[in-house]
């Protein structure tokens, strides 16, 4: 420890003390004399393998420190259980990456030697960002550390795929979805990013009809044109296979040609009458609203562009093209045949990955889907009936207004990277077994299991699919399968046994968790698909409190981004300021739900207030003298003014941090040290000292000691161990 009568310097103390802390081993509940069903459970929201800290984990792991160590210091029997998360495309991209500096594709190794290249960057920076963390003071259980591809994890995500496959929930299909050209693989809805830009609205005769679009490119995969069954306008064409003229995509580039084509029209409530004209193309392979108007009127597919981005053969002379070419060909053509009437231009939203920032072009493809309507459903009912408290309430409706009008979940991915599908395809050629000739019509197509299985009728194999599970649906199991589950069955929690010596599993004493924090952005992604999974697989919500924090942002109210040189390392400001004032720093702008627009000062007040709390309690211990005379306790009947000040300021403590205002109770606190005690009483103390004193001076700097420690925990411990206690252990388990 540091010499207590040196000034207070955060990089002599801070690693010291996290070592200390660590080998106490009282971040695991284990080692707590807690009662046994007095427990507290918070599970990290698992980081990528890729990142590195930014002030949105700072943020969201400085809060749920303070309640573990709130929690802790009451007794309680508390896990913070910390893992990291596989992060399918973005670890895979940042793998790839490197193999192209070397002159080398994934395709070329092949899948094995390829995932090898993977676990060697996994085991060389996958913990960084928790290494990271440990900077910030956080207080996990590292002794649990969970990783989305242990062995246990896997089979766990495994035997979430094969229960709802049983149940008649998860269905291979081919429909139109989202597909990053530049990933290459299928990704969700909520994966997709929105960015606005300039581009035009095309205004295109077709037969007696008038549309507005902006991707004329895509015109030859029209199967029909829609309006909605509201508008009088078209109602006399509504079923009618119109002629109209569109262009011929034979021929060269340099001419322009007409030809006749029939189409359907059809009426359909996805139909916005007020957009253009009021009637739209049906393009099903390259529009998700279209292709679901498809289905609803049974229309054909036509497919024009490839998973490249680029224009196919039915494409005919644009074949080739990337879509943008494309466009402006069309366009040009469309403009010497006479059928481009207008152009105008339009802002619109294009879609965009969430993980490479490419466009997105929504194409037909064989994926694994599972059915969402049951699923939303217990979603809906864990909130609606307060299983599940979502803070602030508002954000309630975000979520409800999801789940009522959700797809089916597109759930495989085609990368190699991730949890690889318990899917198995018998091979195509069947070799019968001698004696069962007659019996090769019943081999099974496909067979879901997690070992390779056999068939029964031939001695033909079985190939495992290449395609992974969306890293969201395994990190949807986080709460439940990183406490040990499955148990044998699917079912769950009521079939949890406890181990040879009697104890109680992880499952059974910290199953349900009691809180989740996350950015609103997180809270469909992850958190709405965690309940469901908690509610089918363990037939209770995985947490009880659901916060949605502010977004820190730049002092202009912008996002922070690292590639545009606006983020803001915390790992500076840790080195510069120290974890405490950071955190302090963190929480002190951390007014409620509302964004933070960054503002270094908060810092450097940290900072300051840590030298003022260091050089008051430097002052106490000076004032006191004799260590043997200092009472451990002070009765209530002192009656003193800044006693009372401090059991008002306890109270507000609680009160706040009970409705998760955390820089509200920062504040208060501050207030109460700073102003009441220091500014006041320390001063009235100095001026008059007297022994009778000494002992209020050392109640109310232990007990301000025990408020601030879960908000400034290094320089609060430090402190604690000058103080002349018997049988002390640590601040971190000091009853609160």
């Amino acid at each position: 420890m540091t010499e207590f009568n040196k000034p207070y310097e955060p990089k002599n103390t801070e690693e010291k003390i996290y070592k200390i802390w660590e080998e106490s081993g009282y971040f695991n509940p284990d080692n707590l004399k807690g009662i046994e069903d007095k427990t507290y459970c918070v599970m990290m929201a698992p980081p990528n393998i890729t990142g590195s800290l930014h002030m949105g984990h700072a943020l969201e792991n400085t809060m749920t420190d303070i309640l573990i160590r709130r929690k802790r210091m009451r007794g309680y029997k508390t896990l913070w259980l910390p893992g990291i998360d596989h992060a399918g495309i973005a670890t895979q991209n940042v793998v790839e990456k490197e193999l192209r500096k070397q002159g080398l594709n994934r395709h070329e190794l092949g899948r094995e030697k390829f995932l090898e290249k993977v676990w060697e960057w996994k085991e060389k920076y996958g913990h960084t960002i928790l290494d990271q963390l440990k900077k910030l003071g956080v207080s996990p259980d590292w002794s649990r550390i969970r990783f989305t591809l242990d062995k246990d994890y896997v089979k766990a995500v495994a035997e979430a795929f094969i229960h709802y496959y049983n149940k008649g929930l998860i269905y291979r299909d081919l429909k139109t979805i989202n597909w990053c050209v530049r990933c290459q693989t299928g990704i969700s809805d909520l994966e997709v990013e929105y960015i606005e830009e300039d581009a035009k609205l095309y205004y295109i005769q077709y037969g007696p009809f008038i549309l507005a679009t902006v991707r004329p490119e895509t015109k030859f995969g029209d199967t029909a044109l829609a309006v909605n069954p509201k508008d009088e306008r078209y109602k006399k064409y509504v079923g009618q296979e119109i002629e109209i003229e569109s262009l011929d995509v034979n021929g060269s580039l340099d001419e322009s040609k007409k030809i006749k084509i029939k189409v359907k029209v059809v009426a359909d409530e996805a139909v916005d009458p007020e957009f253009g004209t009021g009637v739209i193309k049906v393009t099903p392979a390259h529009d998700i609203t279209d292709f679901e108007i498809s289905k609803r009127h049974d229309l054909p597919m036509a497919q024009v562009i490839d998973d490249k981005g680029r224009m196919n053969e039915r494409a005919g002379k644009y074949a080739g093209m990337k879509v943008k070419e494309a466009r402006e060909k069309v366009v040009g053509d469309l403009r010497a045949t006479g059928l481009l009437l207008k152009e105008e231009p339009y802002r619109h939203n294009t879609s965009i990955c969430s993980r490479c920032n490419s466009i997105i072009e929504p194409l037909p493809s064989w994926q694994w889907f599972i059915k969402m309507e049951g699923l939303a459903q217990l979603a809906k009912e864990a909130v609606g009936s307060g299983e599940v408290e979502i803070l602030p309430k508002n954000f309630e409706k975000n979520y409800l207004d999801w789940l009522e009008h959700i797809r089916d979940w597109c759930i495989s991915r085609q990368l190699w990277w991730g949890h690889q599908l318990p899917v198995w395809f018998h091979e195509n050629k069947c070799v019968p077994i001698s004696g069962k000739e007659d019996e090769v019509n019943k081999c099974i197509e496909i067979k879901i299991s997690i070992t390779e299985p056999k068939c029964e009728h031939c001695d033909a194999k079985f190939i495992q699919s290449e395609d992974v599970l969306d890293t969201w649906f395994s990190s949807a199991l986080w709460p439940f399968a990183t406490l040990g589950w499955p148990f044998g069955a699917a079912s769950a929690f009521a079939k949890a046994t406890a181990d040879k010596q009697g104890k109680p599993s992880d499952l059974q004493q910290f199953y349900p968790t009691d809180f989740v924090t996350s950015a609103r952005e997180i809270l469909n992604l992850w958190i709405a698909r965690m309940i469901f999974s908690g509610k089918e697989f363990m037939g209770k919500a995985p947490f009880k409190t659901v916060l949605i924090h502010g977004t820190i942002l730049t002092k202009e109210g912008k996002r922070m981004s690292k590639s545009l040189g606006t983020g803001i390392d915390p790992l500076l400001l840790i080195e510069r300021y120290g974890a405490d004032a950071t955190r302090f720093g963190v929480i002190w702008q951390s007014m409620g739900t509302q964004d933070i627009r960054w503002d270094e000062t908060s810092v450097i007040a940290g900072k300051k207030f840590a030298n003022k709390i260091w050089n008051a309690s430097r002052f106490v211990l000076k004032q006191i003298g004799d260590s043997s005379a200092v009472p451990a306790e002070l009765e209530a009947k002192d009656g003193r003014l800044i006693i009372t000040q401090l059991e008002e300021t306890k109270k507000s403590v609680e009160k706040y941090l009970e409705n998760y205002e955390f820089g509200q109770a920062l504040h208060e606190i501050y207030d109460f040290f700073w102003h009441k005690y220091c500014d006041v009483y320390l001063e009235e103390v100095k001026n008059s000292p007297k022994k009778e004193d000494n002992g209020a001076l050392f109640y109310v700097l232990l007990e301000s000691l025990k408020l601030l420690h879960p908000f400034m925990p290094f320089i609060t411990e430090e402190i604690y161990q000058q103080l002349p206690l018997k049988d002390k252990k640590l601040l971190m388990v000091e009853s609160s």
